[in-house]
């Protein structure tokens, strides 16, 4: 008598996959996450946003607005003959740019508070890109009201005749 020394297997075979579908997506496996962002890139957008606020600066500090020509009026100003928030904008970068800043303040005060505001969120975004992190600044639709209500104070105050100081 002889004994069978053959192993038989009772698990199943491995199946084979199944035949791609046609209309699905193609996904080549699981996504890897993103690594971390070079220390160049990070610093790539704050670096191209302050060239190009440079870049207008410098073409502003270059035609000088309080001579005609160079620049178009603006429409509510021409239209209306009433001062907007943004009226006087550009002899306020005009004179921030030569360093004259009670002029420019006088030219549009907004404008100038705008600026330092600029320089001080994007120091803010470079420290935070040299630290890897994002640059998120979340406002409350509370405050985005306020500073809606702010500006359109600013415009009326600007057009009344007690707010002179603050037309351009």
């Amino acid at each position: 008598m002889s004994v069978d020394n053959r192993r038989v297997d009772a698990s199943p075979s491995p199946a084979a996959p199944p035949p791609p579908d046609p209309g699905a997506a193609y996904a080549p496996g699981p996504a890897r996450p993103p690594g971390p962002a070079s220390r160049l890139r990070r610093f790539a957008t704050p670096v191209g946003i302050l060239a190009g606020v440079v870049g207008a600066f410098g073409y502003v500090a270059t035609f000088d607005p309080n001579e005609p020509g160079h620049y178009p009026v603006c429409p509510l100003l021409g239209l209306t003959g009433v001062y907007c928030p943004g009226c006087g904008g550009l002899r306020s970068a005009y004179a921030f740019a030569h360093g004259d800043i009670g002029t420019a303040f006088g030219a549009n005060a907004v404008a100038v508070v705008g600026y330092f505001l600029f320089a001080a969120v994007w120091v803010l975004w470079m420290v935070r890109a040299g630290r890897g992190k994002p640059l998120r600044i979340g406002l409350a639709p509370v405050y985005w009201w306020g500073i809606g209500a702010l500006l359109l104070i600013f415009s009326v105050v600007r057009n009344l005749p007690f707010g002179s100081a603050l037309a351009p």
